[in-house]
């Protein structure tokens, strides 16, 4: 093994950038490698609201998003905070760089430490087949002056509704389809979104629509991931994977339970 790192965080969405973060300011040498820009993740195409929504186990889900709500707002524009996050990992010595990754022993040649913060990617790179996408889909609007975000969910069903007030425009939502790998807009979705949001606030139906999102949101059978083990060729791998709908409220306590297992 390479000794050109302590740490190599595999996964550049917000459970990789703050796993990386609180590694370094912890005074590791990390090194970030991403296949796609922080800009380019699901991560930034979420709602971003502090809930803990679809993921398990349920007892651990919520000690997790607590920490994180000890550091952050209950509703966070993402842009600006996966730059934030990349700003704050590089003053702490932290490097981000763009690289695919098909097996962990590449990156286990660079550090004696690999972290998987892969989100759906670890369904092929683990594998873990109990890894699935739950598609989300979200509408903006220019903001007719709706000033209070609003999220109403049904466990039950595949729609929910919500509208979150961005510098941006109004985001609304939303869709949670299980095992939907689709990454284009449905116009129709989008059409019964706006529809939901606008029985609750009518100004929205004639909101002008600047922009369709869908997201993956990388789910788990059993809940989240975060465990250690050997790799094959020598050195630990940890994991922290599987966040659901709430990869952004669980971030903080998800990044420092598995950071403790780095040691």
């Amino acid at each position: 093994m390479g000794g050109t790192a302590d740490v190599v965080v595999v996964g550049g969405g917000v459970s990789g950038l703050t796993t990386a973060l609180v590694l370094a300011e912890r005074g590791r040498r990390v090194r970030v490698w991403s296949r796609d820009p922080a800009s380019g993740t699901t991560s930034a195409v979420a709602g971003a609201l502090w809930w803990p929504y679809r993921i398990e186990p349920g007892a651990r889900a919520g000690d997790w998003s607590l920490e994180t709500l000890r550091v952050r707002l209950p509703l966070i524009d993402m842009p600006v905070h996966l730059a934030w996050l990349e700003r704050r990992l590089a003053a702490a010595g932290g490097v981000l760089e763009r690289r695919t990754v098909r097996d962990f022993g590449e990156a286990a040649a660079e550090a004696p430490v690999v972290v998987n913060c892969t989100g759906l990617g670890a369904r092929e790179l683990v594998p873990d087949p109990g890894v699935r996408p739950v598609r989300g889909q979200l509408v903006v609007v220019e903001n007719p002056g709706v000033r209070e975000w609003f999220a109403e969910a049904d466990p039950a069903s595949s729609a929910t509704t919500y509208f979150f007030p961005q510098p941006g425009g109004l985001v609304l939502g939303g869709t949670a389809e299980a095992d939907d790998w689709r990454t284009e807009p449905d116009p129709g979705t989008a059409e019964a979104i706006v529809a939901r949001c606008a029985r609750v606030r009518p100004e929205i139906a004639g909101a002008r629509v600047t922009a369709h999102r869908v997201g993956l949101r990388p789910s788990r059978d059993g809940g989240v991931r975060i465990e250690a083990e050997e790799l094959p060729g020598g050195g630990l791998l940890v994991h922290n994977y599987g966040h659901g709908g709430a990869g952004v409220t669980v971030a903080w306590g998800c990044a420092r339970a598995a950071a403790s297992l780095v040691g």
